[in-house]
């Protein structure tokens, strides 16, 4: 594992980030475009965490802190490159940034339907919250 480097997004890695999630990612997100991960890099400039092995794009995790809460979102590793601690890496990268910067708990956005990764998030120490639901509303379109 000592060969993967694990880094904060810059603007110029955008596209590249875009075309990975297209590749390893379940589901999409209303923000999933050049505007909304710019502004997310550029609102909080350490939350996009990307995990390169050879200079290769391998997997990426959003940990978002408000100053209240601990956010996980698009904790996704390259079909490829599975089963190899990536996902392990960045969370313990995400976890570090939290308790830096003072976080408590973490919350991380799941979906329902990924089994697989129902397990990943098991192994890591998670343990899923059916007390609460998420409510949505998009503010455009």
């Amino acid at each position: 594992m000592n060969d993967l480097r694990i880094r904060c997004a810059t603007p110029s890695d955008v596209n590249a980030v875009l075309r990975f999630w297209h590749v390893a990612a379940e589901g999409t997100s209303i923000s999933d475009d050049p505007d909304g991960v710019t502004r997310l890099i550029r609102t909080d400039p350490g939350a996009l965490l990307l995990a390169e092995r050879d200079g290769l794009l391998v997997g990426t995790a959003i940990a978002g802190f408000d100053g209240w809460r601990c956010s996980l979102y698009r904790l996704a590793v390259h079909p490829d490159h599975r089963r190899r601690g990536i996902a392990t890496a960045l969370l313990t990268a995400a976890e570090q940034r939290f308790a830096a910067l003072g976080g408590r708990r973490v919350d991380a956005m799941v979906l329902e339907a990924n089994e697989r990764a129902h397990r990943t998030w098991d192994t890591a120490g998670y343990r899923r919250e059916d007390r609460w639901r998420r409510w949505v509303k998009p503010l455009s379109g």
